[in-house]
C-alpha cells in the first residue's frame, strides 16, 4: 500500500492535464470577449456609416448645375 501511495504521489499526468484544460478555457475565454467586443464596435461602426451615408443629400436632386 505504502508504495502504491508513493507511486501516486509521484504521477504528475493528471497535473499536466489540469493545466492544459485550464488553459485552453482561458484561451476560448479571452476569443468569447474579443469576439463580443469586435462584434459590438463593428455594429456601432456599421450603424454610424449608414446613417452618415443617409444624411447625405446628393442624390435628392437637390437642384444646382
Amino acid at each position: 500500500m505504502i508504495k502504491f501511495i508513493q507511486n501516486f504521489r509521484k504521477d504528475e499526468n493528471g497535473a499536466v492535464t489540469v493545466d492544459w484544460v485550464v488553459l485552453t478555457a482561458a484561451v476560448v475565454g479571452l476569443a468569447i470577449a474579443a469576439y463580443t467586443t469586435i462584434e459590438t464596435n463593428s455594429n456601432s461602426l456599421i450603424t454610424a456609416a449608414g446613417t452618415a451615408v443617409a444624411d447625405q443629400d446628393d442624390f435628392t436632386g437637390g437642384g444646382g448645375s
